[in-house]
């Protein structure tokens, strides 16, 4: 059975990794401009993997090791919502697309932070713009996997006995 160190080694190289490639491949050689929702998707995953990276760290106890789970546990879920949402409006139908609203970066520098995330979740045309497949599946469905993944990941972490 793998150690409680090797767990969050793994998890903290499962972020990186899809940091990395959404950065250097999607954005640097594909040229993909990321969309609200896939920004949100990246800096969740950023949490995660410093949740994993301090217990990797700090090698806690059992009660710091549980807060450590649930704090992943709920980032994880934070990124299955945000995936699943993503994926959702990837299979409207065309005519139910919600309108295209302004970019993240324009909304963060001239609204507040909670217009913002209300903007971000119901009017997001431009995450339904389906912009790259691989092995037959779109960028929020692979992502949807991952966060699905380190989800179990997180379970494993919180509730196996040490």
């Amino acid at each position: 059975m793998f150690s409680y160190r090797a767990l969050n080694s793994y998890g903290l190289l499962a972020c990186i990794a899809s940091l990395l490639f959404a950065i250097i491949y999607l954005e640097g050689t594909l040229f993909l401009d990321p969309c609200p929702l896939c920004i949100l998707d990246r800096l969740v995953l950023t949490a995660l993997g410093l949740v994993f990276a301090l217990a990797l760290i700090s090698s806690p106890k059992t009660f710091l090791s549980r807060m450590y789970g649930a704090l992943a546990i709920a980032f994880s879920l934070a990124g299955v919502g945000l995936a699943g949402r993503h994926v959702w409006l990837q299979g409207l139908p065309a005519d139910q697309v919600p309108e295209c609203g302004p970019d993240l970066y324009f909304m963060l520098e001239t609204l507040p932070i909670l217009e913002v995330a209300k903007k971000t979740f119901t009017a997001s045309g431009s995450c339904a713009e389906v912009q790259w497949i691989f092995a037959g599946l779109t960028i929020p469905q692979q992502t949807l996997i991952l966060f699905i993944g380190l989800l179990a990941l997180s379970l494993v972490l919180t509730f196996r006995t040490r």
